[in-house]
């Protein structure tokens, strides 16, 4: 019998834990190197829609997310420090029951330890940790890689394909398919966790909540997993500034909002500021090199898909590389089923944050919009996002 295809990725993250246990589903050898000791995930907060959902139930994962997920029963919007949601929108039992599978929230660290969990089960998957460098030799017929491994052995294959899913700062993208550097979007998150009892009578806890204003918005829902709530507040920053983030707090005034007020009072200087970065690059592949997730289509996260758009490709490209004639042909039909697609939900992430932060006159036509639109207005709007299916789509 023929050897297993082996498939060589870079990143232990969502992307490229997904794309494994894709991938060792269909029998392939998979290989993963990550420069960190351990798998870790930056940031705190991770919202899971009903199309990323799909698929990690696909792989078997269904009841360890629910154990450490929260499904919000609606989203509380408070445009402009109104006392009162302008309107809610809902979530819970009404979106499983439209597009087939919940929309929940859970701390990024649970679903990367679930994912890792579920892949050391695999025979097939290797994760090897604190790999310092890794080359990619496509000179000849076939790709040669070389890493470094921790113990300073160098480890040489020549595997069916190499994805990149290393992140934002992708090595895979700029150096070795001399793609673009990330680049600053204008905006910074500043996260943080507080106690449930630092909210309680402040916000509703069993939903989200969103706050809109023309100098920031907030995200916030509980994680009560963690027994925890996830803070997520967005500001606009100068280039010039990014520097000091770490010496200084958000520059918010609550004013006249005490919600907000309560909420700035509850973290305190406790902030931790994280650039958002973008990537915009037409080339997601060469020969056997492909890339995915953020490595690949980073976007700001005013729609909350980055990750899934990340789970959703791996869900496309896991039954391309298992059954096409060679890599290069499975990275050209991955990128021609998902990069407009993935255009799409950039380019909606990017209008919601110029929506979000609306000044007079033209917040009040927004705020109309959302008021007449109804608490399921969204369904309409988003299904083509929510009711996607990238399983039936990588193996049509």
């Amino acid at each position: 019998m023929n050897a297993p295809r082996t498939i060589y990725i870079a990143g232990a993250g969502i992307a490229g834990l997904t794309l494994a246990l894709g991938l060792a589903k269909f029998g392939l050898r998979v290989v993963v190197l990550e420069r960190n000791a351990s798998v870790s995930e930056y940031g705190a907060g991770l919202q899971i829609s009903a199309n990323a959902r799909k698929v990690l139930d696909n792989l078997g994962l269904s009841q360890a997310i629910a154990a450490r997920s929260f499904a919000p029963e609606g989203i509380d919007i408070f445009p402009d420090a109104r006392p009162a949601p302008l309107q809610t929108l809902t979530l819970g039992r009404a979106i499983k029951s439209r597009f087939g599978a919940p929309y929940a929230v859970m701390h990024r660290a649970d679903l990367v330890e679930i994912l890792h969990g579920a892949a050391r089960r695999f025979a097939n998957i290797d994760i090897v940790f604190s790999v310092a460098d890794f080359t990619l030799d496509r000179s000849g017929s076939t790709l040669e890689v070389s890493a470094k491994e921790p113990d300073g052995k160098t480890r040489k294959a020549r595997p069916f394909a190499f994805v990149g899913a290393d992140g934002v700062r992708s090595v895979t993208r700029t150096h070795h398919l001399d793609g673009p550097d990330a680049r600053y979007t204008g905006k910074v998150a500043w996260r943080a966790l507080v106690p449930p009892e630092a909210l309680s009578g402040v916000l509703n806890l069993n939903r989200t909540t969103l706050l809109l204003n023309p100098n920031f918005h907030l995200v916030a829902y509980p994680l009560p997993y963690r027994n925890t709530v996830n803070l997520a507040l967005f500001t606009h920053e100068s280039e010039s500034d990014l520097s000091v983030l770490d010496q200084r707090a958000p520059r918010i005034k609550s004013r006249n909002d005490k919600r907000l007020a309560s909420i700035l009072d509850s973290v305190g200087e406790a902030w931790t500021p994280w650039v958002l970065s973008g990537v915009q690059t037409p080339v997601w592949h060469q020969g056997a090199v492909g890339l995915i997730g953020d490595a690949a289509h980073a976007m700001v996260p005013f729609q909350a898909q980055g990750a899934a758009m990340a789970i959703e490709d791996a869900a496309v490209l896991a039954p391309l590389l298992a059954a096409s004639p060679s890599a290069e042909h499975a990275f050209s039909r991955f990128a021609a089923l998902r990069q407009a697609r993935i255009k799409r939900v950039q380019d909606v992430s990017a209008s919601n944050g110029k929506i979000f932060h609306m000044r007079w006159p033209f917040s009040m036509a927004r705020n109309t919009v959302i008021r007449v639109e109804g608490p399921e207005g969204h369904f309409k709007r988003l299904a083509w996002i929510y009711g996607y299916d990238a399983i039936q789509t990588g193996e049509s």
